[in-house]
């Protein structure tokens, strides 16, 4: 019941309604922040994987890879960056870069080495350039593990974008350290509300892109 009462007077506060402080402008902030990381991890992420899994070698580096940066602190490497760059936004962006890669990462390069090898040689047979069968019968076949890498990624990212405050960005997490620093609970539980529920936004979000963009035949292969 309390953490309800904390919600309600969060909520019912005036600098979250209007202004710098307001719920839409630290929500713009948040979802820039997590924007731009999660295109900087597929630029890095996706070339990278359309390569490995199309050749079908890199297994091994890739698992690798994808293992040290699930591991990799957020916050502490952040504090290290802070430390070294200053408090700039590609301290902030670095760690949830490095963060986002990983499932990006091994969710496609699964996919891409996991279509059927027949359809690859009759694609092969009917004269299909290398590039063009990873373009027209790879990518297509493994959009549903694409799409899952990425979402994976975004919710991670949109999670762990309440880091930016600790250097003096927004976001949501501007909520959660402020509250923290001023033992205002309300102010706490609040902005931890609004990153779940941006979370459940962005699942929705890929839901919807998994039921638009994936053929119905891959689908139901999937399923």
């Amino acid at each position: 019941m309390i953490l309800f009462h904390y919600f309600r007077v969060f909520f019912g506060e005036a600098q979250v309604q209007h202004g710098y402080d307001s719920i839409w402008h630290r929500l713009g902030e948040h979802c820039w922040y997590s924007l731009i990381a999660l295109v900087c991890a597929a630029v890095i992420a996706l070339p990278l994987a359309f390569l490995t899994g199309h050749t079908g070698r890199g297994d091994a580096p890739i698992a690798g890879l994808a293992a040290v940066g699930r591991a990799m602190p957020s916050l502490g490497l952040l504090v290290l960056l802070a430390v070294k760059m200053g408090l700039n936004f590609q301290a902030v962006l670095i760690p949830l870069v490095a963060l986002a890669v990983p499932p990006i990462l091994l969710n496609t390069h699964e996919g891409i080495r996991g279509v059927d090898t027949a359809t690859v040689d009759a694609a092969r047979g009917m004269g299909m350039t290398p590039l063009q069968i990873l373009l027209r019968v790879e990518i297509p076949a493994a959009l549903p593990l694409i799409l899952n890498g990425l979402r994976s990624a975004s919710v991670q990212i949109v999670a762990t974008a309440t880091i930016a405050a600790v250097v003096s960005f927004g976001g949501f997490g501007r909520y959660v350290l402020d509250g923290l620093y001023e033992y205002d609970y309300a102010q706490v539980a609040g902005g931890a509300l609004l990153v779940a529920l941006l979370s459940i936004a962005v699942l929705g979000l890929f839901g919807v892109l998994s039921r638009t963009l994936v053929s119905p035949g891959v689908r139901r292969r999937v399923q």
